[in-house]
């Protein structure tokens, strides 16, 4: 069974490290149209593979010493009247690069920057989860994100 400290100190670098640092990650182009982030420490390596844009999906896997041990689907959408896209995607990149160490799904509880407000609800535990996330802008919620995922392969 894998360590769930270990689990999550590594998902926190792995999320601060890819999509939350902007163009400085590692982005693979696959023949399918999706991006591959990659994120490598020690014996753990992390992919994220999404499709999209707007809107967008994805999944999160995490490799331990080469098997598969957590993964997370995710689907998120920028409401139409929201006006800049940049800029909603903006403060989301930052609330990704705050995941809370415990419970390193997505982003805090709570961020705010400026007129936007981020909040991220979420059940369960690292082996075992669902959330979701949204954006409001001066109190309109604008982006609304779904998740859910946990260990996987767990039985040998």
């Amino acid at each position: 069974m894998i360590n769930l400290n270990e689990l999550c100190c590594f998902l926190v670098k792995a999320k601060q490290s890819t999509y939350a640092s902007g163009d400085e990650s590692i982005k693979i182009k696959e023949e399918d149209g999706s991006t591959t982030l990659v994120f490598e420490d020690d014996n753990f390596k992390y992919h994220d593979n999404y499709f999209g844009g707007e809107p967008y999906g994805g999944r999160e896997v995490v490799f331990y010493q080469g098997a598969p041990v957590y993964m997370m689907v995710y689907y998120g959408f920028v409401a139409e009247e929201a006006g800049d896209i940049n800029s909603v995607y903006s403060v989301l990149q930052k609330a990704l690069s705050l995941p809370p160490k415990d419970h390193p799904y997505r982003g805090p509880l709570e961020l705010v920057d400026g007129d936007y407000r981020y909040s991220n609800e979420y059940r369960g535990e690292v082996n075992n989860f669902s959330g979701q996330e949204r954006i409001e802008y001066n109190g309109k919620t604008i982006y609304e994100a779904r998740y859910i995922g946990g260990l996987v392969d767990q039985v040998r």
